[in-house]
């Protein structure tokens, strides 16, 4: 039940407070990731890996790509998805489903998220690109304010 946070622009105290804020959802870990552009924060509750690998926000790079993410929720079938990106290439030095999404998102883009069974909210970042994503249901929360 992690709780992300983020914004379109450089915000690290403000991601702080709503992460502070959100703690109750993940108290086992925090992290903040900014570049100038986006701020994307993170409450982790650690139920699948454990280690501190696995913290948030994560980053994975391949091919030269380099994508960040804030993840809540689960993929049920990420070692499915995981053993076929292995065989094209892809390794991961985390047992989760959030290095999966990183690595699927790179490889199939955006339609990583058809292939992806489970409940999920989360926000993605590439090369000034962010992008948001529910599950098909929206079984996980995801608001967003414009202004």
């Amino acid at each position: 039940m992690c709780g992300i946070t983020g914004a379109n622009f450089a915000a690290e105290s403000a991601i702080a407070r709503a992460n502070h804020a959100c703690r109750h959802r993940g108290p086992d870990a925090t992290g903040i990731f900014c570049d100038g552009h986006v701020t994307l924060g993170h409450q982790r509750l650690s139920i699948i890996d454990l280690s501190t690998a696995a913290d948030q926000p994560m980053s994975y790079t391949h091919a030269g790509r380099t994508v960040h993410i804030v993840f809540n929720g689960e993929v049920y079938n990420f070692a499915e998805i995981r053993a076929e990106l292995q065989q094209q290439g892809y390794r991961f030095s985390t047992h989760g489903d959030t290095e999966v999404i990183l690595a699927a998102y790179l490889h199939y883009g955006e339609e990583c998220f058809h292939r992806f069974e489970g409940m999920w909210a989360l926000a993605l970042y590439e090369a000034g690109s962010l992008l948001l994503s529910v599950d098909q249901f929206g079984k996980k929360p995801l608001y967003y304010h414009v202004d």
